[in-house]
């Protein structure tokens, strides 16, 4: 008789949803985390610390700037460092104990330790071997760096050296314009850094939609970040207490350098299955390091499935969690399922920038019919109260049906507003059912109506 009905392998989003969906389901499960605390890499050095840091330098940057605005006057507050460090380590201190706490819960057994499966069924932890009916893999991702790049995590430093700096530096380098760079990159700006963004490609954030990634760039840009597009970089060098970065511009090879304390490479993440005996056992692996999987997330091997940054599609925290929810809803008899289609992703910077669905680059490569419906936060009373009418709320929608295709939004609460559009296109909604929505007043959600207003016969405050 098997221990468990499942074991998973990784506490993080989707390691520690799928056990505690599966032990509601009334399966018998084990989860698997190395760590000393549950929540896997977005808990503790990812998801949630940066958005505590960026909260932190959100408030400094509202009193540097806007309070004498509003007549709250006084001096300026200071920044006390290693103050603002302790306040993030309270903030993951607290979620991590959270997730124990549910653990205890749901009766979920934590297998502490680094978990390797020796036969199909096996799981070895430490040297005590539990069988399982079914194994999750769900060890997520690791950053990816470029090749000849040397991380210290003191001068040259990933996103987790980023998080735990010694001091504010004051310049840095941050190699790759995606999600992670830019929010770490906004976090040290607004702390006084110099900060200099150098990415290969010719635009920030790639994949996003290139109108709202453009504006992003410009706003970004006025709060003193700096951008060198189309780079590619040659050498990344560490000089003492200060590093060297090289580059070629790929449109002319024109040569450029800089010097900072800190170089930040933040060039994407990679899958993380080291130690698990894949090979031994015969899974069948997929494009970059990913597990390959069916329709149902499961392997090749009986009983064994794959969810989160170990499998392909986005490597986002939620999306991991809707795996780890399907997964267990499968293996418990249910029927489990993921809409791709319909996975936001959100940069938490100010402005946010969130998106779900279609971008407009995307359908004109399809060769479909669309329509647009924009409007300005500049025409939302709650946005220009609060100093954030730059950006914007696009809406795409099905030229002769109506039916929601995609949203792009730049502008405040931005990761919030995007559900709205989320549960639309989840139902099949037309942009006309958005738009005959009552929305409160005054708040920002107005602008996605407004949105979905311009794609009918206009906006009202446009």
């Amino acid at each position: 008789m098997a221990d468990f009905d499942l074991i998973v392998i990784g506490g993080g989003p989707g390691g520690y949803v799928c056990a505690i969906r599966a032990a509601q389901l009334g399966l018998k499960t084990a989860c698997v985390e190395g760590r000393e605390t549950l929540g896997g890499t977005c808990l503790n050095v990812g998801c949630i610390p940066s958005k505590a840091l960026l909260n932190a330098t959100h408030q400094l940057h509202e009193a540097q700037t806007n309070f004498e605005k509003m007549g709250l006057m006084g001096a300026n507050p200071s920044v006390d460092w290693e103050k603002m460090l302790r306040y993030k380590d309270d903030v993951i201190s607290g979620n991590t104990k959270g997730i124990e706490f549910l653990f205890k819960k749901n009766k979920v057994t934590w297998l502490k330790g680094w978990g390797e499966i020796t036969a199909p069924g096996q799981v070895k932890v430490g040297e005590e071997v539990h069988s399982a009916k079914n194994i999750v893999i769900a060890t997520g991702s690791e950053a990816s760096v470029l090749p000849g790049i040397t991380v210290d995590e003191e001068v040259i430093v990933t996103s987790t050296g980023a998080l735990s700096l010694p001091k504010i530096p004051k310049s840095m380098v941050v190699i790759g314009a995606g999600v992670i760079g830019l929010e770490m990159g906004s976090v040290y700006a607004r702390l006084g850094a110099e900060v200099t963004v150098v990415e290969y490609l010719d635009a920030i954030t790639p994949g996003m939609d290139a109108e709202v990634a453009k504006s992003f760039q410009r706003i970004l840009a006025k709060q003193g970040i700096k951008f060198v597009l189309g780079a590619a970089v040659q050498v990344v060098e560490r000089q003492g207490n200060v590093a060297k970065v090289a580059w070629k511009l790929r449109k002319d090879d024109k040569p450029g350098e800089i010097e900072a304390e800190v170089v930040l490479v933040a060039t994407g993440r990679k899958p993380y299955t080291t130690g698990l005996g894949l090979e031994a056992l015969g899974v069948e692996m997929g494009p970059r390091g990913t597990i390959k999987t069916n329709d149902h997330l499961a392997t090749n091997i009986p009983g064994l499935y794959a969810i989160g940054d170990a499998v392909a599609g986005p490597m986002l925290a939620h999306k991991a969690e809707d795996e780890g929810m399907a997964v267990a809803e499968t293996i418990a008899g249910k029927h489990g399922h993921v809409n791709y289609a319909v996975i936001p992703g959100v940069v938490y910077t100010t402005p946010e920038v969130a998106s779900v669905g279609k971008t407009e680059e995307q359908l004109k490569e399809e060769g479909r019919a669309y329509k647009v419906g924009k409007f300005s936060f500049m025409g939302n009373a709650r946005a220009k109260a609060v100093f954030q009418g730059e950006g914007f709320v696009k809406l795409l929608a099905d030229q002769e049906t109506d039916r929601v295709l995609g949203c792009h939004i730049i502008g405040p609460g931005a990761g919030d507003l995007i559900h709205e559009i989320c549960v639309a296109m989840e139902f099949g909604a037309s942009a006309q059912d958005v738009a005959l929505t009552c929305h409160a007043h005054p708040t920002f959600s107005e602008a996605v109506r407004e949105a979905a207003l311009a794609c009918g016969d206009g906006a009202i405050h446009a």
